[in-house]
């Protein structure tokens, strides 16, 4: 059975103390996961070692770095390489988040590095995918979400990527008023799963863990997480509160 994750992406959040106390409280609940399952928890680069430190030993929970850089190392100040994580334990890295890809103007093209670069050192890139508002509304968004999975992963061999985790984003329904149905999240996730059968193989594409990326709450997850193609999400805001986390987390299959 694949892989069902909660990942959560703190993004620019939260003060050391802060971190260290959602952590402590979201591993003092009531957490039953199972051998397929994870939680994961999306760091701020300055608090990774102390995090990992607070996590270590308990089994299925790990955390991840919200980006890395697409070179080895040099002379590119403010920047992380996948060295640097390795050398500190973190297994995870979220590569390509809509906000990325926006704000920072990331290519699939630098994406696809980043992600080559996480393999050549042993990390497991947490791939994002995902279409705006303007897409969607043009019905193009399968076309869009299948070029993003072309340019930056499919010069991969299918060993490299059985296993490998996507997360799906649907930016159109993150802040804009626009809400995403559990039914819309299966569409697209079974879409993903037959675009990676056709290019490699089912055997592939069903190992393959699909998480949601659209404003997965404790409200919804459960239903999210019971579509056949959504293999957990990766939450944003409602990670920040140990019991809303916490609840997406024993929401997973």
């Amino acid at each position: 059975m694949r892989k069902q994750i909660a990942a959560a992406n703190w993004k620019m959040n939260l003060t050391l103390a802060q971190a260290e106390m959602l952590v402590k409280d979201v591993l003092a609940s009531q957490l039953d996961l199972k051998e397929n399952q994870e939680a994961v928890f999306g760091i701020p680069f300055p608090y990774l070692v102390q995090m990992q430190n607070i996590i270590a030993g308990r089994p299925h929970i790990y955390t991840a770095a919200q980006n890395c850089s697409h070179k080895v190392s040099g002379a590119y100040t403010g920047e992380v390489s996948v060295e640097m994580l390795k050398s500190i334990g973190v297994p995870y890295v979220i590569i390509g988040h809509s906000e990325r890809r926006e704000y920072f103007k990331e290519t699939n093209i630098e994406l696809s590095e980043k992600v080559e670069m996480c393999f050549d050192y042993g990390l497991k890139p947490i791939f994002c995918c995902g279409e705006a508002l303007e897409i969607r509304e043009a019905g193009t968004q399968n076309n869009y979400v299948e070029n993003q999975l072309e340019e930056s992963l499919f010069h991969l061999s299918e060993e490299r990527l059985t296993g490998f985790v996507i997360a799906y984003e649907p930016i159109w329904a993150i802040g804009t008023g626009k809400t995403a149905t559990s039914e819309q999240a299966q569409e697209m996730h079974a879409h993903i799963r037959g675009i990676l059968a056709s290019h490699y193989s089912n055997q592939l594409a069903e190992s393959v863990s699909i998480l949601y990326g659209g404003s997965v709450k404790a409200a919804n997850a459960k239903e999210i997480f019971g579509q056949p193609d959504v293999d957990g999400g990766l939450v944003g805001g409602a990670s920040l509160k140990a019991t809303e986390f916490v609840t997406i987390i024993n929401s997973l299959k």
